[in-house]
């Protein structure tokens, strides 16, 4: 199927077919992969995004000397060449094109050479201890180093391969290859004839004969170009992957990528993306110690391809899963790319930075500024109904023509009452927020003189991933402006254009306070991946959306915590001291108020006490009139001849008009089947004991516990707290609904006169009082 679409895409976007890649003939002369005319042109565009290249079906692959070199200099670093091979036998398995360029030889040579000279050098120390001399592995000749590693290092790479069923092949080059055109040819034909022989080249130079090659860029007849000056090996991958018109260069170094000055310079900034533009904008630091090219020639080499048709990443090889990773789309290295973004186009990595500027200009506001901003959201919501309401509009008629589930409409969709909602919930947070960033928590006087207070202070900058409703983003943008909390948030695709009219309300309430870049939406085709790698940017992230969805943050987010629940499997148990007409009422609201919302029923538990009676059946009517889709537990399933059919899973979130049923012979047996099966979100007893209502109360082990009451309520709105970020099943730091509480850390404030920790020590002049002091 891959290479189905590999095929497709390289034809889509070449305007010609693989035959250009056929086998050529033994038998008849030999013709070039690529005619010297065509080589002459840019063969295709380039990529315009990081997205497209996983439909990259050409690809070299360029390793240079300090990624396959071990940091002694003293051979190769064999675990990470491995690596390399495999993701590079992955891409062939898959049906990608794939030759590579590679240093080594010299480095293994050395590593053969110093190991024999050492033993003749121990033979000759034995023999006749006064001639003995201190051997230096650096003073080797490399051309000798060269023609001794070159066939280890082939040996090597095809023994690697070898563990996936990819044969290889070597092809030495040297500079005439490339001058006389009829080697230059042979040489492309050959490459040819590999790959459609579905053989992976690995082109070298010959350093035992050559030295460093280096081609002028000649200018013949009618003054085009003959090729790239080749020096090195970053020049020589440039020109195959122009002259075999690769989709993907992937030049392998040492370092990240391209910075804009030096990286161990103050102020060096990782470049993600490199046009021409930023060819004067960035300054050059010293070449690899161990190659023979430094990011200069990188730079040339990646412009240069560029600039015919090859898009071209440099990357860290020492990166783990680098290919795999670039392939897949990541925000790794630096991408080469003619597409230059809009100047109104903000880097998702400045828009972090200005969060964090504004968070501290939101601290420095009182709160009666930063409850007056929300005020302000609050009433753009009603003011610019139709505005929101059109865009709104948009969305949905692009879902509903792109089929988009019913459940997920149902969170698309806007309309006045919820607008009104909005407003009514946002004015609440603005009404809150004059006692969330300062509150004094704690005073001790810890000495005379020497006074210790915590106060809350928010977070830092929040991103915030949310899926299909729009109306998430007024409330997370109003709750991170009352909390001084910078913020950044990425919303479904499904919703751009709601998300891009409430955006423009969020910053102008913002802007009232001189504050609007405190909040921003990622609207760039950022993957979420890539955000979730910017721990230096961001201190917390928050899911709302799919089980699915928080479940992936969770597992990639490595070192930024996450805040949320992947699951709402909640409970409803009706005890066998229940009223029926409350549990009727109870169950239908859990279940059929909004069955996609992660605070509805998904198991009702009945005591199996109650199965002689009525309740069994009335519940079964009443979720079926609804139109619910009843499911059997396991011990219904036994109990009932003709009944509904059987559960897959008691751990399941429908999130649909669909629920399990199962019965319970008590209720320490309903907590079991909680602690079990549940998602530790909401869940909830129908009784009117009130001894097994103060026992599932304090026994069950969820973030919301609910006594007689739907598990709707599990909601940021309904608890007060004016709207929610989402609803933690966490244990640390907040649980539950995440109102603006949910956002505030604390620091500690220590006043002074000219207190010293050594007058505190024995004999010391000072002594501790530790003193409670009361709140201000």
């Amino acid at each position: 199927m891959l290479r189905n679409s590999l095929h497709l895409a390289q034809s889509l976007r070449t305007g010609f077919s693989s035959n250009a890649w056929r086998a050529v003939s033994s038998h008849g002369p030999r013709q070039p992969l690529v005619s010297p005319e065509r080589r002459l042109e840019k063969a295709h565009p380039t990529f315009t995004e990081r997205g497209q290249l996983k439909y990259a079906r050409r690809l070299v692959v360029k390793l240079g000397s300090a990624v396959i070199t071990r940091e002694d200099n003293h051979g190769l670093a064999l675990g990470r060449l491995a690596s390399i091979v495999e993701q590079v036998a992955e891409c062939h398995l898959e049906g990608r094109e794939v030759m590579m360029v590679t240093s080594g030889a010299v480095a293994f040579g050395k590593q053969k050479l110093a190991q024999e000279l050492l033993m003749s050098l121990s033979m000759r120390e034995t023999l006749n201890p006064k001639d003995s001399k201190e051997f230096d592995g650096a003073t080797l000749e490399p051309r000798a180093a060269a023609a001794v590693g070159q066939s280890g290092l082939m040996s090597l790479y095809d023994a690697m391969f070898a563990q996936y069923g990819v044969k290889i092949a070597q092809v030495l080059v040297t500079k005439p290859d490339f001058y006389n055109e009829e080697t230059r040819n042979n040489l492309f034909c050959t490459l040819s004839e590999l790959i459609s022989l579905n053989i992976v080249p690995i082109i070298n130079t010959n350093d035992a004969v050559s030295p460093p090659m280096f081609i002028r860029d000649d200018e013949p007849a009618g003054g085009a170009r003959r090729g790239i000056p080749i020096k090195d090996n970053d020049s020589l991958s440039a020109m195959l992957a122009a002259e075999v018109q690769a989709d993907l260069l992937i030049l392998m170094s040492d370092v990240d990528g391209i910075y804009n000055k030096p990286p161990w310079e103050d102020g060096a900034k990782l470049m993600h993306t490199y046009t021409s533009d930023d060819t004067n904008t960035i300054e050059f630091g010293k070449k690899s110690k161990v190659g023979t090219g430094g990011m200069d020639s990188k730079v040339k080499a990646a412009t240069w391809a560029l600039d015919r048709g090859v898009s071209v990443v440099i990357c860290n090889g020492m990166q783990e899963k680098a290919i795999k990773t670039i392939i897949g789309g990541r925000k790794v290295g630096t991408f080469f790319t003619e597409a230059t973004e809009s100047a109104n186009t903000v880097p998702v990595e400045v828009m972090a930075e200005n969060a964090r500027i504004g968070s501290r200009q939101m601290q420095a506001l009182t709160p009666a500024q930063r409850a007056s901003a929300v005020n302000t959201l609050a009433d753009l919501l009603v003011s610019r109904e139709k505005f929101i309401l059109d865009a709104n509009a948009k969305d949905l008629a692009e879902a509903q023509k792109n089929g988009l589930a019913k459940p997920l409409l149902s969170r698309l969709s806007l309309n006045a009452a919820k607008l009104k909602n909005l407003s009514v919930g946002l004015k609440q947070i603005a009404e809150d927020s004059h006692k969330n960033v300062g509150r004094v928590l704690r005073r001790t006087r810890l000495a005379d003189q020497l006074e210790l207070k915590q106060v809350t202070v928010p977070i830092g900058v929040l991103l915030v991933i949310f899926e299909s409703r729009p109306d998430s983003l007024p409330q997370v943008a109003a709750l991170a402006m009352a909390s001084a909390n910078g913020l950044l948030l990425k919303g479904g695709k499904e919703a751009a254009h709601s998300n891009k009219a409430l955006m423009e309300l969020v910053k102008e309430a913002l802007a009232t306070v001189g504050a609007e870049h405190a909040v921003s939406l990622v609207s760039t085709r950022e993957e979420i991946s890539d955000l979730l790698s910017m721990e230096n940017h961001i201190d917390l992230i928050i899911p709302r959306g799919s089980s699915e969805l928080v479940r992936s943050i969770q597992q990639q987010s490595l070192h930024i915590p996450v805040l949320g629940h992947a699951e709402g499997v909640c409970h409803v148990y009706i005890d066998r001291d229940a009223d029926l007409k409350k549990a009727l009422r109870i169950a239908r609201d859990a279940k059929c108020d909004y069955p996609a919302a992660c605070n509805a029923m998904e198991t009702l538990l009945i005591h199996e006490d109650l199965m002689s009676g009525d309740i069994f059946s009335d519940v079964c009517n009443m979720l079926k009139r609804e139109g619910v889709k009843i499911y059997a537990g396991p011990r219904l399933n036994q109990q009932l001849t003709f009944g509904p059919p059987a559960a897959k899973s008691l751990k399941h979130e429908y999130g649909a008009l669909e629920c399990c049923i199962e019965v319970v012979p008590s209720l320490d047996e309903a907590i079991n089947h909680i602690h079990t099966f549940g998602s530790g979100h909401t869940d909830v007893i129908v009784t009117e004991n009130d001894a097994a209502a103060k026992q599932f109360l304090g026994s069950v082990d969820s973030a919301c516990v609910f006594h007689n009451a739907s598990s709707r309520f599990a909601d940021g709105f309904r608890f007060g707290l004016g709207a929610e970020v989402g609803i933690s099943t966490a244990r640390i730091h907040a649980r539950g609904p995440v109102g603006v509480e949910g956002l505030l850390t604390t620091k500690w404030i220590l006043n002074g006169q000219d207190h010293a920790a050594a007058d505190f020590a024995e004999g010391g002049e000072r002594t501790w009082l530790h003193e409670t002091l009361p709140l201000d």
